[in-house]
């Protein structure tokens, strides 16, 4: 899983049945020294890639959300489904301290 503040949506015109109940949402994976501060304040655009996740969860603008790529994101679904990134939480707070380079 990781880490990533929504930055808008996407609109489409047509879109395959099996999508009924969620929507498409533009998100920005960010970098583990923005995980303490992100949910308090909104972060600067990281240089990883922007992507596409399908959300059925609710997320919107500014929210820092948890997403899962590639066939693991294909998980939640009873059917074969063509997606490659899904929301998967909406985090209130986030703690994070990197390990010590002694390990």
């Amino acid at each position: 899983m990781r880490v990533a503040q929504v930055i808008g949506r996407v609109t489409l015109s047509i879109q395959d049945p099996s999508f009924k109940g969620g929507r498409w949402l533009m998100v920005n994976p960010l970098d583990a020294g923005q995980f303490n501060d992100a949910c308090q304040n909104a972060p600067a655009l990281t240089s990883q890639s922007t992507l596409v996740a399908y959300d059925n969860m609710g997320a919107g603008d500014g929210d820092i959300v948890g997403i899962v790529e590639g066939a693991e994101a294909t998980a939640p679904f009873d059917f074969p489904i063509p997606i490659d990134a899904i929301t998967v939480a909406v985090f209130d707070s986030l703690s994070y301290e990197p390990p010590s380079p002694n390990l």
